[in-house]
């Protein structure tokens, strides 16, 4: 018991000594570091200092330079004659003038010659901002082109006066300013009104002598030459659109006005007249009814994949076991799809019949992946619905809460109106007939129920697998061949009507993906939806409300100088901050900027609900690429859905199956138009919970 008593009596208090105590502490606990504190005790890596920054600016005499200083100036002279003034730099501005450049290069780094950050920071008294403004401006712009060599012989000095006072210019040393690539680089920013749709004028308030005093009589032969690319200078032109540019402009040059839309339709003609028609296709239907696997084989049969890539996908999907996956493999690129054996995201691929051009969008089927199928509908043309005939799969997909109807509902009220439905997997019951007369008949009732007409969608059995029935009639021995005789898949996408673009309309493209190019610049991806874009042209990026211009287009990883509506397309944009360009982000004309507001009035029509529309309900908006967090704000009227009528004004709500017009309240300002101006571009979605609850077009922006 003693040896249990000295242990209860042990003192521990020295073998504790300092186990609490607290290392690593500068400062106390109730009080704050300031940020001048940290910054002289922590180490700053990003001005990395080199050795030559620790030696004093002039150059060492040696003693055998006595020789070379008789024959020329030595190299401390030459570097101090290119900069000027700074060999007569006070000791303070010679402070100030390394503190700039410290500043200038942590920002630029090595892009910039340090000799012209130097000449900045001289000329702008060593603000560094401001010089990096300039800097910066100056390398965006456009360089200044001289006129041809006959042109200026034959100008008189008189005439360019004249052609400058004509202008508005009374000063001769206001010519400057009056150039166009000057005002351009450094004018004042545009601002752009979102409820005058036509350019603003001048606002240039500056007195102005009449021009019967000051202009000379000369010929307006060279009037041409005072045209600016300056949107704020810019003429209308009759029709609406805007003045052409002027005839002697640089070609090439990334300023250049946007052409009218005569000009577009002109251009369109001339190239895309004798071309195929171009359709963007998408393949919808719920999870794993074989949409992957049905384009993918149709793609290999049209000899869009090499035997050799085909073989690989093979050996690869046997090595997983997902040897039936191999076909799929082809538009389900990234290694989580193929390990996961779904389609995540909209893959992109194209391919020609014999009659038409197409774009393969290749949507998800999975619910949690609805959002991206919602991207690929809204940039799709017509539309193939794949059902899986095997028995109990075409039944829970086609039932409450399957894919199959969500996404058929979804691709109609995207304003998608021809439908191919490819019965797949009929192998599967051995091409029996029954089973393809009852799937034909459900959804025939249901596909009318939707808004199809019987003309506007047909069916086709065929195999994904086997590739029965895709590009060519089925073989006399086939079983589907015993009681089927009409076409193949591709014959009944080569049937599909092209729609009319909006070729004459103001340019619109929503961005669907943001990506760095190879060269400078940085790239967006996404369906020119209306008008037509080339190189050189000045978009407006919104809804930041930035302007740039486009350096580079590229159509299926292949340059052209011209796209217009419908054209699935890669710009390279310059002159824009990146951050400021999102996936949803809309390119537009900067003289008819699309719409941008908070509060959407739009007519519904509300989908099969469990809980009815109210003030207040939380949805979340799809528009295009865009989803943004969205809430009924009022509920304005009810309408019969067959006449639309209105039935009720201010209901209290809108109950499952119901028709009426609503306003939503957006959290952030979103890029929309109209339905009456922009059918393409005047459709939305909402959802909520994970499901789609309405559907409909907009009628109000405010």
């Amino acid at each position: 018991m003693s040896r249990h008593r000295n242990v209860r009596t042990m003192n521990y208090d020295d073998d504790y000594e300092g186990y609490y105590d607290v290392y690593g502490r500068s400062q106390e606990e109730d009080s704050c570091i300031s940020p001048n504190t940290e910054e002289e005790f922590l180490y700053n890596r990003e001005k990395l200092h080199s050795m030559s920054s620790f030696l004093s600016p002039g150059v060492l005499k040696e003693e055998n330079e006595d020789e070379e200083e008789a024959e020329g100036p030595s190299k401390g002279e030459e570097v101090g004659g290119l900069l000027g003034p700074e060999s007569t730099l006070s000791p303070v501005d010679e402070v100030r003038l390394y503190e700039c450049l410290e500043k200038m290069q942590n920002v630029v780094g090595d892009s910039i010659p340090e000799a012209t950050l130097r000449r900045a920071a001289l000329e702008w008294d060593f603000n560094a901002e401001t010089a990096l403004d300039k800097l910066l401006s100056e390398a965006d712009a456009p360089k200044p082109q001289r006129e041809p060599r006959e042109r200026r012989r034959e100008k008189k000095p008189l005439e360019r006066l004249g052609a400058a006072q004509r202008s508005g210019i009374t000063n001769p040393e206001d010519a400057l300013t009056a150039d166009p690539i000057f005002r351009q680089s450094f004018g004042q920013k545009q601002t752009v009104d979102f409820d005058d749709r036509q350019p603003k004028a001048s606002t240039d308030n500056s007195p102005r002598a009449p021009a019967s005093d000051n202009a000379l009589k000369v010929p307006s032969a060279n009037s041409s030459n005072r045209s600016s690319p300056d949107p704020e200078r810019k003429e209308a032109s009759p029709d609406g659109g805007d003045a052409p540019p002027a005839a002697d402009a640089t070609p090439g040059k990334p300023s250049r006005p946007k052409a009218s839309s005569k000009d577009v339709l002109a251009e369109y003609t001339k190239e895309r007249g004798g071309a195929k028609p171009l359709l963007n296709l998408v393949v919808i239907g719920h999870v794993d009814a074989g949409k992957s696997t049905l384009m993918g084989h149709l793609l290999y049969r049209l000899g869009c994949v090499q035997k050799k890539q085909m073989h690989k996908y093979e050996q690869d999907s046997k090595k997983l076991g997902k040897a039936s996956f191999m076909y799929a493999w082809v538009l389900d690129e990234t290694m989580e799809e193929r390990n996961r054996g779904i389609t995540m995201d909209v893959a992109q691929a194209k391919f020609e019949t014999p009659a038409r051009s197409i774009v393969l969008l290749d949507a998800p089927g999975h619910k949690d992946f609805i959002p991206n199928m919602i991207t690929g509908a809204a940039q799709a043309d017509v539309a193939i619905l794949v059902v899986d005939a095997t028995r109990g799969e075409f039944e829970t997909g086609f039932e409450a809460g399957g894919q199959t109807r969500e996404h058929t509902l979804l691709v109609r009220s995207l304003g998608v109106s021809q439908l191919a439905v490819a019965i797949n997997k009929l192998d599967n019951v051995s091409w029996d007939e029954g089973r393809y007369r009852d799937i034909t008949a459900k959804l025939q009732s249901f596909l009318r129920q939707a808004g199809y007409r019987e003309a506007d969608f047909t069916f086709v059995p065929c195999s994904g697998l086997t590739g029965v029935n895709l590009t060519e009639p089925p073989p006399k021995d086939e079983g589907l061949a015993k009681w089927y005789s009409g076409p193949c898949l591709v014959d009944v996408i080569d049937g599909f009507k092209p729609p009319e673009r909006p070729v004459s309309k103001p340019f619109r493209l929503c961005v669907s993906d943001v990506f760095k190019g190879m060269g400078s610049g940085f790239c967006v991806s996404g369906r020119i939806d209306a008008g037509g874009i080339s190189n050189g042209d000045r978009v407006l990026v919104m809804p930041v409300g930035e302007q740039g211009s486009v350096k580079g287009i590229t159509i299926d990883d292949m340059p052209t100088p011209h796209a217009f509506a419908g054209d699935q397309v890669a710009l390279t944009l310059s002159g824009v901050d990146i951050i400021n360009v999102t996936v949803g982000s809309f390119l537009c004309d900067p003289s008819a900027p699309i719409r941008v507001g908070t509060r959407i009035q739009c007519r519904v029509v509300v989908f099969n609900v469990e809980v009815p529309l109210t003030r207040g309900f939380p949805l979340v908006l799809h528009y295009q690429s865009t989803s943004e967090q969205a809430s009924v704000r009022r509920i304005l009227s009810q309408l019969h859905k067959g006449t639309g009528e209105v039935v009720r004004h201010k209901p209290r709500c809108l109950t499952k199956n119901t028709s009426g017009i609503i306003e939503l309240k957006v959290s952030r300002p979103v890029c929309v138009e109209l339905y009456k101006e922009f059918k393409e571009l005047g459709r939305i979605t909402l959802r909520s919970g994970g499901s789609t609850v309405a559907a409909g077009v907009i009628t109000e922006v405010t």
